[in-house]
């Protein structure tokens, strides 16, 4: 397995964690999926319940087509830089590893909960506001 954020040194773990936030910043921006997955079905007049599930499944099923283009297609180099740098890789060096190696990386980093909690913390953290202090 690739090493990863969960698998690395702490001396690693600060240096890393930046440059994947910073590709992530860049990333977002390109794709723009934080957009796209908000849109939302449009119901006729007199919708009924029934109607507004089923366009509303319609309308989900539309934005992850969206963002799935978003990422594999028009950001696709974009994708593998951030996915090289979750693995400790680095971008130009992403095809010398097998897609398996980094999706097992990848899905023990997103499955470990000391890591997912540090970085929901610093995500509440960033949302506080501060202007009050």
């Amino acid at each position: 397995m690739l090493k990863n954020l969960a698998t690395c040194k702490p001396s690693e773990f600060i240096t890393q964690t930046n440059r994947v936030r910073k590709t992530a910043e860049k990333w977002l921006k390109n794709t723009d999926v934080l957009n796209i997955r908000k849109n939302q079905p449009v119901f006729p007049e007199g919708a009924t319940e029934e109607d507004k599930k089923r366009l509303t499944e319609q309308q989900v099923s539309k934005n992850l087509s969206k963002m799935l283009d978003a990422i594999l297609e028009s950001s696709s180099q974009e994708t593998l830089d951030l996915m090289a740098l979750l693995c400790f890789v680095e971008p130009k060096d992403v095809d010398k590893h097998e897609m398996s190696e980094y999706i097992e990386s990848i899905t023990a980093l997103i499955s470990n909960k000391a890591v997912l909690g540090f970085f929901t913390s610093l995500v509440r953290l960033g949302q506080m506001n501060t202007s009050a202090v």
